[in-house]
This record gives structure tokens, C-alpha cells and sequence, in this order.
């Protein structure tokens, strides 16, 4: 980064923002001095994290047309836009393919890839500014290893993360030219308040059967550091698609359930 002296105030939006990832990404964004813009649904959390961090909030359903244009006005008018980390997702449930219903898919469609394309679209002349003026300009998606390997009950969440590596791959080769990196950020298993008690319809016991054994599955902080090393390299490097898992976690179908240690 350049001296602060002349370094813009740098600015960013954190979709997905009312908990987790999103939510530690602000944290760690405001503890690095940027100006942070966070954007959910729930306004309850949005007011408690903007209490705690000073951060600026949006309450918005980035599956709402007018949500989405009303998130771009208010970023178009506080100034150029640096960096955009589209978090907002997740999986609905575990249904094999032959039972998932046409609902759970479009709402995993719409959660995953049409809220990380709304704020893409509604965002890029903002960001376009905030690249002329820093010279560089950050789309960070949060994906997973979910969209780069299918696996048993995962239908639904591998056809919307899939999706959303796709759209991305398209978006870096379209703006190359431009000083925008796309970085794409896929965790593995990552055990935040939230995620799976969500897909597995508030059943606690499925939950902690999920993790059971596992030594250090990652917490939303350590893919926040991901997130914030990668918008603050050198504005000439970028990280197209980084795999996170810990490392009781060797592949997607190899998770070891017991202490490591040395053999």
C-alpha cells in the first residue's frame, strides 16, 4: 500500500455481512482502517456490528431488484469503492438429487450466485472508480470446495457453487484489461455459528455429529484473513481461486476424526 500520506481512503463492501465470514471480514477490514460498508438482511445484526466495528450499514435482499439499486446508490454517493467481498450464501438442506425439490434449488440459486451477481453488476462503476484511483480494484467471492467437488447430499449447494466458479471464471476474462482482480476464496469446512445449524433445519445433534473428532475445523476469522490478505496484495498480483480446508480435512472425502499427530 501506498503512503498514507497520499493513500485513498480505501472503501469496501461486505455482502453476506450480519454474521460468520461476512461478519468477521468487517471486523478485521476496520481493524486494517478501511471504511467498511456491510450489507445483509437482518437489521438487528447490522446494528450490532456497526455498534461494535463503526462500520456503515445497508439493509438489503440483494434478490431484489430494487434492494440492489438502492445498495448503488448509497456506495455510488459516499465515493469510489475499492473492494467488494460478495459473501452472501449457503446450503439449504441435504437432499439426494432425486429428492430435492425444484424450490430448494432456485432458492440456492438465487442465495448464492443471483445475490453475488446483483451486487457485481450494481457495484462495478464504483468499483471502476476506486480502481483509477488506487490503482487496482478487488471483487472477492466467497465459493467453496462444494463448487469444486460434488459430493453425496450436496446437489442443491455443488449446482449453485459451481455456478458461481463459473460466473466468475467469465467475469476475470471480461475485464481483463482492466486493473480488477476476481479472486475467488473456497473454504472447506469452516464451523461458524450459523451455516450448518441452518442447512440442517436447527438440528443440533446432526451438527455436532458433522464435526465430532474433527481437530480445528476453520472458524469464519481464518477465511476473513484470506479475504484481507488478498485485497491488500500488490495490486499486480492477484489470487484467482484459493482453497481453504483445515487440515484434518486432506479432500473433500477425507476428513480425519481423530487428534493429528505425528506417525
Amino acid at each position: 500500500m501506498t503512503d498514507s500520506t497520499t493513500a485513498p481512503t480505501l472503501r469496501a463492501v461486505v455482502t453476506g455481512a450480519s454474521s460468520g465470514i461476512g461478519a468477521a471480514t468487517v471486523r478485521l477490514l476496520r481493524s486494517h482502517g478501511w471504511e467498511v460498508t456491510a450489507v445483509a438482511r437482518r437489521a438487528d445484526r447490522l446494528a450490532a456490528l456497526a455498534e461494535e466495528t463503526g462500520c456503515s450499514v445497508v439493509v438489503a435482499d440483494l434478490t431484489v431488484a430494487s434492494d440492489a439499486d438502492a445498495l448503488a446508490e448509497r456506495v455510488r454517493a459516499a465515493g469510489p469503492l475499492h473492494a467488494l467481498v460478495a459473501n452472501a450464501g449457503g446450503a439449504i438442506g441435504a437432499d439426494p438429487v432425486e429428492s430435492v425439490s425444484a424450490q430448494v434449488l432456485a432458492d440456492s440459486f438465487a442465495l448464492n450466485v443471483l445475490t453475488a451477481h446483483a451486487a457485481i453488476a450494481a457495484l462495478l462503476p464504483s468499483l471502476r472508480q476506486g480502481a483509477a484511483e488506487r490503482g487496482s480494484g478487488d471483487i472477492v467471492a466467497v465459493t467453496s470446495t462444494a463448487g469444486q467437488v460434488a459430493y453425496e447430499g450436496g446437489g442443491a449447494y455443488n449446482a449453485a457453487k459451481f455456478a458461481l466458479r463459473g460466473l466468475l471464471g467469465a467475469l476475470r476474462l471480461e475485464l481483463a484489461g482492466e486493473p480488477l482482480r476476481v479472486v475467488q476464496i473456497a473454504p472447506g469446512m469452516v464451523r461458524t455459528e450459523e451455516f450448518a445449524i441452518k442447512r440442517l433445519g436447527g438440528d443440533t445433534a446432526k451438527v455436532e455429529a458433522l464435526y465430532a473428532g474433527v481437530e480445528h475445523p476453520l472458524l469464519a476469522e481464518d477465511i476473513a484473513e484470506a479475504i484481507v490478505h488478498a485485497i491488500e496484495l500488490p495490486g499486480h498480483v492477484n489470487l484467482d481461486e484459493v482453497t481453504i480446508r483445515p487440515v484434518a480435512q486432506a479432500a473433500q472425502h477425507k476428513l480425519v476424526r481423530e487428534p493429528l499427530r505425528v506417525r
